[in-house]
């Protein structure tokens, strides 16, 4: 039996000095550098006439602070020269990669996972993510010899001392108009968006009310941000805010909740962008990307609207690989991943946040207004655990099931059953324009999906 692969669906991660160890991190920033390190030959020696460098940042996790300094050491014992970027979110990591024109950038966390776990990703020139192979090439480096140049050779860490500041005028100059007149509650997460979001969000003109930004180390993700969002709600009844945005502990989601409270999610943050900039004639080939998961009302929303849908597997990488071969300009998750390419190489919440005020402000309309360009249909999801997920295709009595319950929505609804990539599970999903038709049709299939591929 093959080990398992180490890298996951987005770097690797785990429980932190125990799955993910100073060891590990050592040797992944090793790896990385023989890899990704350009203008260097194998023995360590200079090939281009300069060092590769590279940018290194964490979110405020406690963890990330040992972890960090094994994964610089590792790069400058290789010959890379490091800037040290300190706590940033993820997607201005990748900004910064491509801004100071580095050879390869590494963030260090877990993005919505609680404290105690850990995460490393890489980016590569230009900050973008990388793909299966090249993830594959550094973890098969682990065992490879590593650089080992001596003297001048060694890499240098310096502080890269105004790697907010570059952010920050970055994401003010993406924005089509001011914030003036908005007022925001922000959600930080008590992580990597709070030195951040709350000053860009002001600098941009809004009135700004800022919860979970207080970051110990332990309390990222704790009871707060984009997977806790009634705090947020809570908030903006209190202060009587236009609407609450909140970040995951890397900030690269935006999820929001309007003036009542109600949440606006991913799919609806995307047909709201997608509207809007395709009417300024912003949306390339007037097409978003989402995935199987978004909602079915996002596709009759963009419908409506002459808006073209191309859907990916569940996964921001996914997205952005459809975006990148067809060169299009928006995509995104139900989860709050929004990728806007004209502006960003990865996901960026706080940037999703700017445009969707930005939005609100342009047009004087609340939240809901503007969420009401779409309608959410009911949706359920039942994982149905320890059963066959190979045999899922090729079961006829499933596929039989599955075209009664469509049939039966009459085209107002839909019916999914996935596979996980990672466990003996099926996913049942059922949208239908009622909940308990949902309920229903979502209940019958996941028994059925039991009774024929149970393994127990």
């Amino acid at each position: 039996m093959s080990n398992p692969r180490l890298f996951g669906t987005d770097g690797v991660r785990g429980l932190a000095n125990s799955d993910l160890t100073v060891e590990l991190a050592l040797g992944l920033s090793q790896a990385a550098a023989v890899v990704l390190g350009k203008g260097r030959v194998a023995d360590g020696r200079r090939a281009s006439g300069r060092r590769p460098s590279a940018v290194v940042a964490r979110d405020p996790r406690i963890s990330g602070e040992f972890l960090a300094g094994a994964v610089m050491a590792g790069l400058a014992s290789s010959g890379v020269d490091v800037f040290d970027a300190g706590v940033i979110p993820t997607p201005a990591l990748a900004f910064l990669v491509g801004d100071a024109k580095a050879d390869l950038g590494v963030m260090i966390s877990a993005s919505h996972n609680p404290a105690p776990d850990n995460g490393i990703k890489f980016f590569a020139a230009g900050g973008t993510k990388l793909p299966d192979e090249v993830e594959d090439r550094i973890e098969a480096a682990l065992a490879a010899p590593k650089l080992a140049p001596t003297g001048g050779d060694v890499g240098r860490i310096r502080r890269f001392a105004d790697a907010e500041d570059r952010y920050v005028v970055h994401l003010l100059s993406t924005l089509p108009n001011r914030l003036d007149g908005v007022h925001v509650v922000l959600d930080c997460a008590n992580g990597a968006a709070a030195g951040v979001s709350p000053q860009v969000f002001t600098d941009a003109g809004a009135r700004v009310t800022v919860i979970g930004a207080d970051p110990d180390g332990l309390n990222i993700n704790d009871g707060v941000g984009s997977t806790h969002l009634d705090l947020l709600a809570a908030a903006v009844l209190e202060h009587g805010a236009d609407l609450g945005i909140a970040h995951d502990g890397d900030a690269d989601r935006c999820l929001a909740v309007d003036a009542s409270g109600a949440v606006v999610d991913g799919d609806q943050i995307m047909a709201i962008l997608a509207v809007a900039m395709a009417d300024r004639g912003a949306l390339a080939q007037r097409t978003l990307v989402a995935t199987v998961m978004s909602n079915l009302g996002l596709r009759r929303a963009m419908a409506a609207h002459d808006i073209s849908m191309l859907e990916t597997s569940v996964g921001d990488r996914y997205v952005l690989e459809a975006l990148a071969e067809r060169e299009l300009s928006l995509g995104g998750e139900q989860s709050g991943h929004v990728i806007m390419t004209k502006f960003a190489t990865t996901g960026d919440g706080i940037l999703t946040g700017l445009h969707l005020v930005a939005e609100m402000a342009r047009t004087g309309k609340t939240l809901a207004d503007l969420a009401s360009v779409m309608t959410v249909y009911p949706q359920v999801l039942i994982n149905v655990r320890d059963v066959d997920h190979h045999a899922l295709s090729t079961d006829a009595t499933i596929a039989a099931a599955v075209v009664a319950a469509e049939a039966e929505l009459h085209g107002l609804g839909r019916v999914l059953l996935r596979p996980s990539g990672t466990e003996p599970m099926v996913r049942v999903m059922v949208e239908a324009e009622h909940q308990d038709t949902a309920n229903r049709h979502a209940t019958e299939l996941a028994e059925i999906v039991r009774a024929r591929l149970s393994v127990r």
